[in-house]
Protein backbone atom coordinates (compact mmCIF):
# COMPACT_ATOMS: atom_id res chain seq x y z
CA UNK A 1 0.00 0.00 0.00
CA UNK A 2 1.35 3.39 -0.92
CA UNK A 3 2.39 5.70 1.92
CA UNK A 4 -0.13 8.42 0.97
CA UNK A 5 -2.98 5.89 0.93
CA UNK A 6 -1.89 4.50 4.30
CA UNK A 7 -1.93 8.02 5.80
CA UNK A 8 -5.44 8.62 4.42
CA UNK A 9 -6.70 5.37 5.93
CA UNK A 10 -5.19 6.19 9.33
CA UNK A 11 -6.57 9.74 9.29
CA UNK A 12 -9.99 8.44 8.36
CA UNK A 13 -9.94 5.93 11.20
CA UNK A 14 -8.92 8.65 13.66
CA UNK A 15 -11.78 10.91 12.53
CA UNK A 16 -14.32 8.11 12.94
CA UNK A 17 -12.90 7.27 16.37
CA UNK A 18 -12.98 10.93 17.43
CA UNK A 19 -16.59 11.29 16.32
CA UNK A 20 -17.56 8.15 18.25
CA UNK A 21 -15.87 9.37 21.42
CA UNK A 22 -17.50 12.80 21.10
CA UNK A 23 -20.91 11.22 20.67
CA UNK A 24 -20.35 8.94 23.66
CA UNK A 25 -19.35 11.86 25.87
CA UNK A 26 -22.16 14.18 24.77
CA UNK A 27 -24.58 14.60 27.71
CA UNK A 28 -28.06 13.34 26.90
CA UNK A 29 -29.95 13.06 30.19
CA UNK A 30 -31.40 16.18 31.80
CA UNK A 31 -31.43 15.98 35.58
CA UNK A 32 -34.41 18.32 35.59
CA UNK A 33 -36.50 15.64 33.87
CA UNK A 34 -35.81 13.23 36.73
CA UNK A 35 -36.46 15.66 39.57
CA UNK A 36 -39.82 16.46 41.13
CA UNK A 37 -41.62 19.43 39.61
CA UNK A 38 -41.72 22.64 41.63
CA UNK A 39 -42.84 26.26 41.40
CA UNK A 40 -40.55 29.03 42.60
CA UNK A 41 -43.55 31.17 43.55
CA UNK A 42 -44.69 28.43 45.93
CA UNK A 43 -41.25 27.42 47.17
CA UNK A 44 -40.45 30.85 48.65
CA UNK A 45 -43.14 32.23 51.02
CA UNK A 46 -44.48 35.76 50.54
CA UNK A 47 -44.01 36.31 54.28
CA UNK A 48 -41.43 34.93 56.71
CA UNK A 49 -39.79 36.17 59.89
CA UNK A 50 -40.05 39.96 59.91
CA UNK A 51 -40.31 40.09 56.11
CA UNK A 52 -43.30 40.37 53.80
CA UNK A 53 -43.69 41.17 50.12
CA UNK A 54 -44.04 44.90 49.47
CA UNK A 55 -46.87 45.00 46.95
CA UNK A 56 -46.28 48.70 46.26
CA UNK A 57 -42.97 48.03 44.50
CA UNK A 58 -42.94 47.17 40.80
CA UNK A 59 -39.94 44.97 39.87
CA UNK A 60 -37.31 46.58 37.63
CA UNK A 61 -37.91 45.59 34.02
CA UNK A 62 -35.10 44.57 31.68
CA UNK A 63 -34.85 45.58 28.03
CA UNK A 64 -36.43 43.25 25.40
CA UNK A 65 -33.09 41.94 24.10
CA UNK A 66 -31.91 40.97 27.58
CA UNK A 67 -35.29 39.43 28.38
CA UNK A 68 -35.14 37.34 25.19
CA UNK A 69 -31.71 36.07 26.22
CA UNK A 70 -32.96 35.20 29.72
CA UNK A 71 -35.97 33.36 28.30
CA UNK A 72 -33.61 31.03 26.42
CA UNK A 73 -31.75 30.13 29.60
CA UNK A 74 -34.38 30.00 32.32
CA UNK A 75 -37.60 28.02 32.74
CA UNK A 76 -38.76 29.89 35.84
CA UNK A 77 -38.04 33.28 37.36
CA UNK A 78 -39.17 34.94 40.56
CA UNK A 79 -38.81 38.64 41.35
CA UNK A 80 -40.07 40.15 44.60
CA UNK A 81 -39.32 43.05 46.93
CA UNK A 82 -39.63 42.33 50.65
CA UNK A 83 -39.92 44.87 53.47
CA UNK A 84 -39.35 44.39 57.20
CA UNK A 85 -40.73 46.11 60.28
CA UNK A 86 -38.03 48.79 60.10
CA UNK A 87 -39.02 49.73 56.57
CA UNK A 88 -35.88 48.16 55.07
CA UNK A 89 -36.34 46.60 51.66
CA UNK A 90 -34.59 43.67 49.99
CA UNK A 91 -35.05 42.73 46.34
CA UNK A 92 -35.03 38.99 45.69
CA UNK A 93 -34.52 37.55 42.22
CA UNK A 94 -34.34 33.80 41.53
CA UNK A 95 -33.95 32.20 38.13
CA UNK A 96 -34.08 28.46 37.46
CA UNK A 97 -32.91 26.74 34.29
CA UNK A 98 -33.28 23.07 33.44
CA UNK A 99 -30.27 23.13 31.10
CA UNK A 100 -27.03 24.41 32.59
CA UNK A 101 -24.76 22.92 29.96
CA UNK A 102 -21.82 24.94 28.71
CA UNK A 103 -23.93 26.44 25.91
CA UNK A 104 -26.73 27.60 28.20
CA UNK A 105 -25.06 28.85 31.36
CA UNK A 106 -26.54 31.23 33.90
CA UNK A 107 -26.75 34.91 33.00
CA UNK A 108 -24.58 36.53 35.67
CA UNK A 109 -25.61 39.85 37.27
CA UNK A 110 -22.34 41.46 36.16
CA UNK A 111 -23.47 41.01 32.56
CA UNK A 112 -27.14 41.74 33.13
CA UNK A 113 -26.60 44.96 35.09
CA UNK A 114 -23.97 46.23 32.67
CA UNK A 115 -26.39 45.63 29.79
CA UNK A 116 -28.91 47.80 31.63
CA UNK A 117 -26.45 50.70 31.78
CA UNK A 118 -25.13 50.17 35.31
CA UNK A 119 -21.52 50.64 36.31
CA UNK A 120 -20.49 47.46 38.14
CA UNK A 121 -17.47 47.45 40.44
CA UNK A 122 -16.04 46.03 43.67
CA UNK A 123 -16.60 42.38 42.74
CA UNK A 124 -15.56 40.23 45.68
CA UNK A 125 -15.99 36.49 46.24
CA UNK A 126 -16.76 35.45 49.78
CA UNK A 127 -18.73 33.14 52.04
CA UNK A 128 -22.18 33.82 53.44
CA UNK A 129 -22.58 31.97 56.77
CA UNK A 130 -25.96 30.35 57.47
CA UNK A 131 -27.33 27.76 59.88
CA UNK A 132 -27.35 25.33 56.95
CA UNK A 133 -23.73 25.85 55.94
CA UNK A 134 -21.65 28.55 54.30
CA UNK A 135 -22.70 29.65 50.83
CA UNK A 136 -20.05 30.65 48.28
CA UNK A 137 -21.27 34.02 47.04
CA UNK A 138 -20.16 36.92 44.91
CA UNK A 139 -20.79 40.48 45.99
CA UNK A 140 -20.69 43.52 43.73
CA UNK A 141 -21.74 47.15 43.70
CA UNK A 142 -23.83 48.52 40.82
CA UNK A 143 -24.67 52.17 40.21
CA UNK A 144 -26.59 54.15 37.63
CA UNK A 145 -27.18 57.85 38.19
CA UNK A 146 -28.54 58.28 41.71
CA UNK A 147 -29.27 54.55 42.13
CA UNK A 148 -26.72 52.58 44.15
CA UNK A 149 -27.29 48.85 44.58
CA UNK A 150 -25.10 46.46 46.60
CA UNK A 151 -25.69 42.90 45.37
CA UNK A 152 -25.07 39.41 46.74
CA UNK A 153 -25.65 36.35 44.57
CA UNK A 154 -24.82 32.70 44.22
CA UNK A 155 -25.14 29.99 41.57
CA UNK A 156 -26.04 26.33 41.76
CA UNK A 157 -25.12 23.79 39.11
CA UNK A 158 -26.86 20.50 39.77
CA UNK A 159 -26.90 19.99 43.53
CA UNK A 160 -23.89 22.17 44.35
CA UNK A 161 -23.28 25.87 44.89
CA UNK A 162 -20.38 26.97 42.72
CA UNK A 163 -18.58 30.19 42.00
CA UNK A 164 -19.00 31.70 38.54
CA UNK A 165 -16.14 31.16 36.14
CA UNK A 166 -13.78 28.19 36.24
CA UNK A 167 -15.47 26.43 39.17
CA UNK A 168 -18.80 26.66 37.38
CA UNK A 169 -17.35 25.20 34.18
CA UNK A 170 -15.66 22.36 36.07
CA UNK A 171 -18.97 21.50 37.71
CA UNK A 172 -20.67 21.48 34.29
CA UNK A 173 -17.87 19.28 32.94
CA UNK A 174 -18.25 16.81 35.81
CA UNK A 175 -21.90 16.29 34.96
CA UNK A 176 -21.15 16.22 31.24
CA UNK A 177 -18.64 13.40 31.63
CA UNK A 178 -21.29 11.38 33.45
CA UNK A 179 -23.68 11.87 30.53
CA UNK A 180 -25.94 14.27 32.44
CA UNK A 181 -27.10 17.82 31.75
CA UNK A 182 -27.42 19.63 35.10
CA UNK A 183 -30.09 22.10 36.03
CA UNK A 184 -29.13 25.27 37.87
CA UNK A 185 -30.26 28.32 39.72
CA UNK A 186 -29.16 31.88 40.30
CA UNK A 187 -30.26 33.55 43.55
CA UNK A 188 -29.71 37.30 43.88
CA UNK A 189 -30.49 39.66 46.77
CA UNK A 190 -29.90 43.40 46.68
CA UNK A 191 -31.10 46.70 48.08
CA UNK A 192 -30.86 50.39 47.29
CA UNK A 193 -28.20 51.97 49.50
CA UNK A 194 -24.86 53.78 49.46
CA UNK A 195 -23.73 51.88 52.57
CA UNK A 196 -22.41 48.62 51.12
CA UNK A 197 -21.21 46.97 54.40
CA UNK A 198 -24.55 47.58 56.12
CA UNK A 199 -26.38 46.34 53.02
CA UNK A 200 -24.44 43.08 52.89
CA UNK A 201 -25.18 42.49 56.58
CA UNK A 202 -28.90 43.11 55.97
CA UNK A 203 -28.83 40.77 52.97
CA UNK A 204 -27.21 38.06 55.07
CA UNK A 205 -29.99 38.43 57.65
CA UNK A 206 -32.63 38.22 54.91
CA UNK A 207 -31.11 35.07 53.42
CA UNK A 208 -30.91 33.44 56.86
CA UNK A 209 -34.58 34.22 57.54
CA UNK A 210 -35.62 32.99 54.08
CA UNK A 211 -33.75 29.68 54.38
CA UNK A 212 -35.23 29.06 57.83
CA UNK A 213 -38.72 29.43 56.35
CA UNK A 214 -38.17 26.72 53.72
CA UNK A 215 -38.56 22.98 54.09
CA UNK A 216 -35.58 20.72 53.39
CA UNK A 217 -36.55 20.27 49.74
CA UNK A 218 -36.87 24.01 49.17
CA UNK A 219 -33.54 24.74 50.82
CA UNK A 220 -31.82 22.10 48.69
CA UNK A 221 -33.25 23.79 45.61
CA UNK A 222 -31.75 27.13 46.60
CA UNK A 223 -28.42 26.15 48.17
CA UNK A 224 -27.76 22.64 46.90
CA UNK A 225 -26.99 19.55 48.91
Amino acid sequence: MKKSLMISVVMGAMMVSSAAVTKALTPTVKLADRAARFELSQTVPVQFGDWRVDESIIPLQVDPDTQASLDKIYNQTLSRTYINGNGERIMLSIAYGGDQSDTLGVHRPETCYTAQGFNVKDQVDGMLPTTYGDIAVRRLYASAGSRFEPITYWITVGDQVTRPGMSQKLQQLKYGLSGSIPDGMLVRVSNISTDAPASYALQQKFVADMLSSLDATGRKRLIGG
